[in-house]
């Protein structure tokens, strides 16, 4: 029967194209709700059904899609990685987990949840709920905003929340004392009036970054000037003007750390800008070491997240989850200082 429907019903690979859920559908003689309801392991399609909607699913040539082979196995051996955005950060991560998936059987789904409003607050929910269950057998969320399970047959690894550690098993860095590292460095190069361009004020790793700050100076006897705390929110556009606040001003800083790399490249451009040598005149300091702190003029000096191993332990442990191994719930790991070549001592 659903032989004789698959001859007689030209699917749209006859035409060239992609078999379509609809073409299935036709096909089977079933609507494409009841396709739908096989496809994804739903209840209340009867046996006799979903065996015609599994033979027309051959019949078509659907069997090499993803969806085909979740349809038979139940798994589809993919992982995905959920991302806003690919930015430096992202990226680095992204090429951790790539290299802890060989050799595990499993492919990866690089996904980007990104909105064109703008809105991006429980971009996780949305990316996992149209890729679970018939695309990804579990999932890596880079810096979700909203770290509860968010798919029941899902499981879910997190890298950074926005929260901090909760809900879903979770991989991050030690943010307090990497920024307790970098402010101790620039007070023993001799620096005492240290500016703080902190990152986005509603994440857990930019309140950790300021503390850490905040933190180290308390412990050298040095007050914090509020006027040299300013929120660059992680991103060179959006550090740009406090750029400016902080160092055009005949008091400025000798030093700056700032919350990341690219809003601390952006202070080294800033200035530039404004006549001002890097380090001669002006000491500045990053965090994560992604590769452009390398390339920039002067090498940035930074402390390095492992953003390699992050990423790969997330990928073991998705892996773990997938198959029940069990595991830690929360993995932190250290950071580290590189020493390039924007620091110096403050001019006499």
């Amino acid at each position: 029967m659903a032989n004789a429907a698959a001859e007689r019903w030209p699917s749209t690979a006859d035409q060239g194209g992609r078999v379509t859920i609809t073409d299935v559908a036709k096909a089977a003689g079933v609507s494409v709700a009841t396709v739908s309801k096989v496809v994804n392991g739903r209840y209340g399609v009867a046996p006799a059904t979903a065996a015609r909607v599994f033979e027309v699913v051959e019949q078509l040539g659907y069997e090499s899609s993803l969806v085909a082979r979740s349809l038979r196995r139940r798994r589809t051996n993919v992982i995905g990685v959920l991302v806003a955005e690919f930015e430096p950060f992202s990226t680095e991560l992204l090429k951790g987990i790539s290299q802890a998936i060989e050799g595990t059987g499993y492919e990866l789904l690089a996904y980007s949840g990104g909105s064109a409003d703008g809105n991006r607050v429980g971009w996780e929910r949305r990316s996992v709920s149209r890729l679970g269950g018939t695309l990804i057998d579990g999932a890596v969320i880079v810096t979700p905003t909203v770290v509860a399970p968010v798919h029941d047959n899902v499981p879910i690894v997190a890298i950074d929340p926005h929260t901090g550690p909760s809900g879903a098993p979770t991989i991050d860095s030690d943010n307090l004392a990497g920024a307790r590292t970098a402010t101790e460095y620039l007070i023993g190069l001799g620096h005492r009036r240290i500016a703080h361009l902190r990152g986005r004020e509603d994440l857990e790793s930019a309140r950790l970054r300021e503390l850490g700050f905040r933190e180290a100076m308390e412990d050298a006897g040095i007050e914090v000037d509020p006027d040299l705390i300013r929120v660059g929110n992680y991103r060179p556009d959006l550090a740009d003007a406090p750029a400016h606040e902080l160092l055009d001003r005949p008091d400025r800083p000798t030093a700056v750390f700032a919350a990341n790399d690219i809003s601390a490249i952006r202070i080294v451009e800033v200035a530039h800008e404004l006549g001002l040598r890097v380090p001669e005149d002006l000491s500045v300091i990053g965090f994560d070491n992604v590769p452009e702190s390398a390339s920039c003029n002067p090498p940035l000096t930074t402390i390095a997240q492992p953003l390699h191993q992050m990423g790969a332990e997330a990928l073991r442990m998705v892996v773990d989850l997938i198959e029940g191994t069990p595991r830690e719930h929360h993995v932190r790991l250290p950071t580290s200082l590189v020493v390039r070549a924007s620091c110096a001592p403050p001019p006499a």
